[in-house]
């Protein structure tokens, strides 16, 4: 019987230092992110906040806030994508959630990669980055923006 109990201590700590070691939860994640991944086939770049601030700046509405970014459009380009030669764009949040955009959704000029708001900084749920398409439903504008995949 002592044997038993010293056995399923063992698991029980061995469980729990499982799970108190798994992944870290999506707002200690959002906190620690400092830079988008644009990748897809051979073309994988990085871009900080400040990388995207040096690239031309626009504007866009959802939800009656004003969203400052780069459009995406721009952004895949500067990054050596052929806009022509794209199929599609996901884009990834730190916790996982993805959302697949045709490129007649993501490459109109109003759609952007967010880095602040035109009154100050994203919200802390917004994360660093996001997604905005301005006529698009909630959904389809990604918090915490953590890279954006492109499938030629």
């Amino acid at each position: 019987m002592k044997h038993i109990t010293v056995l399923l201590l063992l698991f029980s700590v061995i469980f729990l230092s499982a799970c108190s070691s798994s992944t870290p939860s999506a707002d200690q994640d959002a906190g620690a992110v400092t830079s988008l991944l644009v990748s897809g086939g051979d073309i994988q770049v990085s871009y900080t906040r400040s990388d995207l601030e040096a690239l031309p700046t626009t504007q866009a509405v959802f939800n009656n806030v004003t969203y400052e970014g780069v459009s995406v459009a721009e952004l895949l380009q500067e990054a050596g994508f052929d806009l022509g030669e794209i199929r599609a764009v996901k884009a990834v949040a730190v916790d996982g959630y993805s959302v697949n955009y045709d490129t007649s959704q993501v490459l109109a000029a109003d759609v952007i990669v967010a880095y602040a708001r035109a009154d100050g900084e994203l919200a802390e749920d917004d994360g660093t980055f996001r997604m905005v398409l301005p006529t698009a439903e909630g959904k389809l504008n990604v918090r915490m923006l953590v890279e954006l995949q492109i499938l030629p």
